[in-house]
């Protein structure tokens, strides 16, 4: 057998977890060429030490395979944390009233108040004509378009109504809604497809939107890796973003592998979709960036009752609702199984939002009808999954679709009590059967989607909240579907060689094994040995991407000369 040339870098002094199954720890793994060399005890690994060789001692501390994020919006959840109104999804109407006014204080006439996350309970509320006036008289005369916790919504005052050309008479667009109120007065809520006219409106101010794309998602990359991920699924990827991405890229500042879904329909986010879009993405692939999936969207969101249910929702006397009422899925079964076809014969894989247990089922329906013509090709996920039909469940392993299991809100929450206004408590009671979903063989592979539903790409809390159930706020009281909780070696798989392999990336990261990208992380504590409720408060130390550490913790103190949080260590 031939020596292994020297290594580029040893990791050894602490525990190593491996996420690979057939050897979960190690003591010291060896790095050469961005590539794992080694895993094994510190004696095996540090025999390929030179006198070159960087060593990380580790001081006993954890390192874990980098994390995966199976479903992000990096423009959306970017372009909010680089340059919008930060609004968490507790905050009350009142606070955002005032939150608007002043961030309005700083900003010229005329321009944009653009901020989120508006929680579902407050959507709930604002659907009417007085909260438009006040969010008018916050505004200062301003255009303000404000998203909600789901990404689906917008609010937005009466001067962005104008800019959108939308009054009185305007009709509803095509899978979307201007909200109205009894009287038929505009309310400025929008629902589903309304909101790509707002954020159109708001796009045609951007004086150079290039250059601000290009800040948005160098903002998402950077915050990822502040949280540990060095692989992403981009949910929703338009032609902004893959320009923004290719020149990252061009720039060396790609510092995670990048897989990106092209909407096959028309969008949330305004832009070109469909052939044409697969066409222009093709052109921006490279090392670390792959257009490799096509995004469906087969149904909207619970709290709209836009979700296609198997059951009827809750109906409510006083809105005149039908008591048979269960949502419309977006798609036929015959033009879905089409468009999957079309999957095969591109050679792409698909991410179809489903959020509603018929939306899953027609799914499921599709896959299993061109599974049995074309055999096991293309990767399908089915993303949210949390409503599933009892039925549904072992249909994933069998069919090969993996779950997607996004946002991180399987636990009680504000958002999960709006869901609990429209969904029968049955439904609820069984919702999010991630343990059945493990133990029938599915790749369960977790997924942030920011910045849906949470303000950050936050892996801890959802890791947490995996195993617990529970909001890791104690004075929230109960929990979800206990009986699905995970183990911690379950939760990690969800968040490192599940998501990678649901990517296509299996071959490439989500393990720390010889042949694989040297992408791991130091975190502050062992998982395996702190309390599960704990899980939530871990610290990422350094985030290493292919070898090169791409994020470090900044040191206490004001006398600090490490970076701020979120911020890259550049190349090297």
């Amino acid at each position: 057998m031939p020596e292994q040339p020297e290594a580029d870098l040893i990791v050894t002094g602490g525990r190593i977890y491996t996420s690979d199954p057939a050897n979960e720890w190690a003591e010291a793994l060896a790095v050469t060429g961005g590539k794992i060399v080694a895993v094994g005890t510190a004696g095996e690994v540090r025999a390929l030490a030179g006198s070159a060789t960087e060593i990380l001692d580790l001081a006993g501390e954890l390192v874990l395979p980098g994390f995966s994020d199976g479903h992000s919006h990096l423009g959306l959840g970017g372009g909010q944390a680089a340059w919008e109104l930060p609004i968490l999804p507790t905050d009350p109407k009142q606070a955002i009233f005032d939150k608007v006014r002043a961030w309005g204080d700083k900003l010229g006439p005329g321009e944009w108040i653009i901020g989120g996350i508006v929680g579902a309970t407050v959507m709930d509320e604002i659907m009417n004509t007085e909260d438009l006036a006040a969010l008018d008289a916050a505004s200062g005369g301003r255009p303000v378009l404000l998203r909600d916790d789901s990404m689906h919504n917008r609010w937005v005052n009466s001067r962005a109504l104008e800019l959108m050309q939308v009054g009185p008479e305007t009709p509803d667009p095509e899978g979307g809604t201007y909200v109205r109120d009894a009287s038929g007065a505009l309310t400025g809520v929008l629902h589903e497809l309304a909101s790509a006219v707002a954020e159109a409106a708001a796009d045609a101010s951007v004086a150079d939107p290039d250059a601000r794309n290009k800040v948005s998602l160098r903002t998402a990359l950077q915050t990822l890796n502040s949280f540990g991920i060095t692989s992403v699924q981009d949910a929703a990827t338009m032609e902004y973003a893959w320009k923004a991405l290719g020149s990252l890229e061009a720039e060396g500042e790609v510092t995670m592998w990048v897989v990106g879904s092209m909407p096959a329909r028309n969008f949330i986010e305004a832009g070109t979709v469909g052939e044409e879009l697969f066409g222009i993405a093709a052109g921006y692939r490279s090392a670390h960036v792959r257009p490799d999936f096509v995004k469906f969207v087969l149904d909207g969101i619970p709290m709209t009752r836009t979700s296609a249910m198997l059951r009827p929702y809750i109906c409510h006397d006083h809105r005149h609702e039908d008591p048979d009422f269960t949502g419309t899925p977006l798609w036929t079964q015959e033009d879905l199984v089409e468009a999957l076809e079309l999957c095969y014969e591109r050679g792409l894989n698909g991410k179809l939002h489903t959020t509603g247990d018929a939306a899953v089922r027609l799914v499921l329906d599709a896959v299993e009808i061109v599974r049995r013509k074309r055999g096991f090709g293309p990767i399908f996920q089915i993303a949210h999954v949390e409503f599933i039909d009892p039925a549904d469940i072992p249909r994933f392993a069998e069919l090969q679709v993996v779950p997607d299991a996004s946002p991180y809100i399987w636990y009680p929450s504000v958002i999960q009590d709006s869901i609990a206004k429209q969904i029968p408590d049955e439904t609820i009671r069984s919702s999010w059967p991630t343990k059945d979903l493990v133990g029938s063989g599915a790749l369960l592979a977790a997924g942030s989607d920011w910045p849906c539903a949470l303000p950050s790409p936050d892996p801890w809390t959802g890791l947490e909240t995996l195993v617990t159930r529970r909001n890791p706020d104690p004075a929230v009281e109960g929990a979800l579907n206990e009986a699905q909780r995970l183990t911690v070696a379950e939760a990690i798989a969800a968040f490192t060689r599940n998501p990678a392999a649901a990517m296509g990336l299996g071959e490439v990261t989500g393990m720390l094994r010889t042949g694989l990208s040297a992408d791991f992380i130091v975190v502050d504590r062992n998982l395996f040995e702190i309390d599960p409720s704990e899980i939530h408060n871990t610290k990422v130390r350094q985030t290493w991407f292919e070898g090169r550490k791409v994020y470090e913790l900044p040191a206490a103190g004001p006398e600090s000369a490490e970076p701020a949080a979120g911020q890259p260590l550049g190349a090297r």
